[in-house]
């Protein structure tokens, strides 16, 4: 028996923040002094490296919740089951509900509590519970969803992605540019026909790179309020990315069985465009190959990183004909990868 995913859905918000949105804004390096470049020389590299020409936020009248919510109805349609069938909930996110202009997180209750009342579901055997493992949680939660349906507990599984990173951002901090919002969602079940979740690969790095990523305060001295936004270390994390990663992708395939040249797509968290095409070289590397045009699909040109909905909204799009070149057909081996805050890194093998 193996777990399938049998419906998805995602929530593209509909505010474009441009890269040229950024201009006006006084960008300063982590100590506060200024940055020896103009916005436009800043922003034309940030392009070079990230791939980010724009990103999506979330309407200032919507928090995290709604979004899982949005994400979360169309997958349990598309999966044509009774959503009080639905055993699990469970919400990957990172910093709860901020309102707009409101500087405290709320995760009381859980994401998962709030997608459920917005659902109506009235069976109480229905357990949500959120998922914080940063930018992998999604794939992290859908391991979690396998596992229980393996072992019988659960039948039918609700896993989203969602998060709102445009409300924890630090608009003297060049890395801002790289957040983004949006959700995404899929619904699991047993199933007997070979297809589903074949292995999967988890590990949390904490011993030296547990900071690599943190909450920390704005980079413009003269402001004298204690917020805190995300942070990181983006040196630290592409090297980390690049020893590790490919390393567990490797070891998730070797498990399943599959020859790495019948993977026809690999769905990569959406991080940083470089970054991820040096991950994917390296891991066919260690089959002494070269990456196939084609196997890895992006969306953070348009979409930017949004944490932990970037896979299950590429899977998403990729499904519902929405990725002009890329499809994934019945019997196709995908590898779904990720890697952030923690520092966490995990990896599915899934034949779809």
């Amino acid at each position: 028996m193996n777990v399938n995913i049998i419906g998805t859905g995602s929530y593209i918000p509909d505010v474009i923040e441009k890269n040229e949105n950024f201009h006006q804004h006084k960008f300063l390096n982590a100590d506060g002094s200024i940055i020896n470049s103009t916005n436009e020389v800043i922003i034309e590299k940030f392009k070079a490296i990230t791939g980010i020409g724009e990103r999506r936020y979330i309407d200032t009248s919507l928090n995290n919740s709604d979004i899982a919510f949005y994400a979360a109805e169309k997958a349990i349609k598309d999966a044509n089951i009774d959503q009080e069938e639905l055993d699990y909930i469970i919400v990957a996110h990172n910093y709860g509900d901020i309102k707009h202009n409101v500087e405290q997180s709320d995760t009381v209750p859980s994401i998962a509590s709030r997608v459920k009342h917005l659902l109506k579901i009235k069976n109480p055997k229905c357990v949500g519970y959120d998922m914080l493992f940063g930018c992998p949680g999604w794939i992290e939660a859908t391991i979690q969803a396998n596992a229980f349906i393996k072992s019988g507990i659960a039948k039918k599984c609700l896993v989203i992605g969602s998060e709102t990173l445009s409300r924890v951002i630090d608009k003297h901090d060049r890395d801002s540019m790289i957040y983004s919002d949006g959700a995404g969602a899929v619904v699991l079940e047993a199933s007997n026909n070979g297809s589903g979740i074949l292995t999967h690969e988890s590990a949390t790095y904490a011993l030296d790179e547990a900071h690599f990523i943190y909450f920390g305060e704005t980079n413009n001295r003269d402001i004298s309020d204690k917020r805190r936004y995300i942070k990181m270390y983006g040196r630290k994390i592409y090297e980390f990315a690049l020893n590790h990663v490919p390393a567990a992708m490797k070891s998730c395939l070797d498990k399943s069985g599959i020859d790495i040249k019948d993977v026809k797509k690999i769905l990569i968290h959406q991080a940083n465009e470089k970054m991820d095409e040096a991950i994917v070289k390296r891991f066919y590397k260690l089959y002494d190959m070269e990456m196939p045009d084609g196997i890895m699909p992006m969306t953070i040109g348009e979409l930017g990183n949004s944490s932990v909905a970037t896979v299950p909204t590429l899977y998403d799009m990729i499904l519902k004909g929405k990725m002009n070149g890329h499809s994934i057909n019945k019997g196709d081996i995908i590898l779904f990868a990720s890697v952030g805050a923690g520092m966490n890194i995990n990896a599915i093998v899934y034949k779809n």
